[in-house]
């Protein structure tokens, strides 16, 4: 029987356990949107996952959506990442870098120059973020025009080889939540015309193209991508075929020999099936597409994580806000310990309380 504590690899990568750290905006960016000390010592902390994905970070100034997100754009950026990188892996573990551009879920506060957020459209999203102001609606975003996409795609491909440089063993492709990505694979955001728009290889076009160029960069086994096919965080709705959307997707990113395909079941931070759902998705058509590993995520506990190992319908598990509370997550799995509790008020910002504070068990 197959337990999250075998080991697997993703791709090139060679992993202790199928215990993940899902990726986890916690916007405590220092100046010049690097990560600072207190981001070494929090992933450093959470070593013992059998991979730790570091949270959503900017491809460029562009791509930032929320106050205190880090980037890996910029030289120093790079240089800072580093450092968290080199102390993951002192400790033992394994680290990627979840690659993010929030698109129309922005505001023009957080962009250079105040400018307006881009997008597959350029209707506004109704969702609210974070700025230097407090909580605010989302700007309206500008539409994309075609000949400005082979300059995003590059984007992509700069951000993973800045991730590597800064020592990562490898990226995930954020195409999830409804961020940028996502907005142009859904009909219900993308409503261009042209070879981006209209059918679903058309919205599934600038995708596939981001990840032929990230994987031609480093390596498909270095690289994997999160989807979201159910969810409806930031207020957007379902595409209206979402089964063959994503089919499709999984269909042609799978010659591209993936480390990883991560898929978030059901609503994002909510049920993996919800009560009186609408559409129905069948997970397994994906993981029937897909011959590298599958990741898992949203709302296990431990429990729950190794049914589904034990059923076949994962290779591993992502968990996010435990692994928030309980730095030493693996060993309380393991051992069956009492979990530690989440507080709310240091999600997002702050400093050390709710962030690097939580205790681990004694020796």
């Amino acid at each position: 029987m197959t337990s999250l504590f075998d080991p697997i690899k993703f791709g090139d990568i060679a992993l202790a356990n199928r215990v993940i750290m899902a990726p986890l905006t916690r916007s405590r960016a220092i100046e010049g949107l690097k990560p600072g000390p207190m981001t070494v010592e929090y992933y450093r902390q959470r070593a013992s996952a059998g991979l730790i994905i570091a949270e959503a970070t900017q491809i460029t100034p562009m791509a930032q959506g929320y106050i205190g997100t880090p980037g890996i754009h910029s030289a120093e950026q790079v240089s800072a990442w580093r450092d968290v990188t080199n102390a993951v892996h002192a400790a033992g573990g394994k680290i990627v870098l979840q690659l993010w551009h929030v698109g129309r879920i922005s505001h023009s506060s957080l962009l250079p120059d105040g400018a307006a957020p881009v997008s597959s459209t350029n209707r506004a999203a109704n969702a609210k973020t974070f700025t230097a102001d407090g909580y605010a609606d989302v700007s309206t975003p500008r539409a994309l025009r075609d000949d400005e996409l082979p300059a995003l795609i590059e984007d992509y491909r700069k951000a993973a080889r800045n991730a590597i440089d800064a020592g990562f063993d490898g990226v995930e492709v954020h195409a999830a939540n409804t961020y940028l990505l996502e907005q142009f694979l859904r009909d219900s955001v993308n409503d261009r015309s042209g070879p981006y728009g209209g059918s679903i290889p058309n919205r599934a076009r600038l995708l596939i193209e981001v990840m032929q160029a990230v994987t031609k960069e480093i390596g498909g086994g270095r690289t994997g991508i999160r989807l979201s096919p159910m969810t409806t965080f930031n207020d957007t709705a379902l595409d209206s075929d979402p089964q063959a959307l994503y089919n499709y997707v999984v269909e042609q990113i799978a010659p591209l020999g993936l480390a990883y395909l991560h898929v978030i079941e059901g609503e994002t931070g909510g049920a993996r099936v919800p009560d009186g759902a609408a559409v129905s998705f069948d997970y397994a058509a994906l993981r029937s597409r897909f011959p590298g590993a599958l990741l898992v995520n949203n709302g296990f506990n431990g429990s729950d994580a190794q049914a589904t190992l034990t059923a076949g319908l994962a290779d591993a598990v992502a968990f996010g806000r435990l692994f928030i509370a309980n730095p030493d997550l693996v060993r309380r799995l393991r051992e069956t310990k009492p979990l530690n509790e989440l507080k709310q008020e240091g999600m997002y910002g702050g400093g050390a309380e709710g962030y690097i504070d939580y205790p681990a068990l004694a020796a």
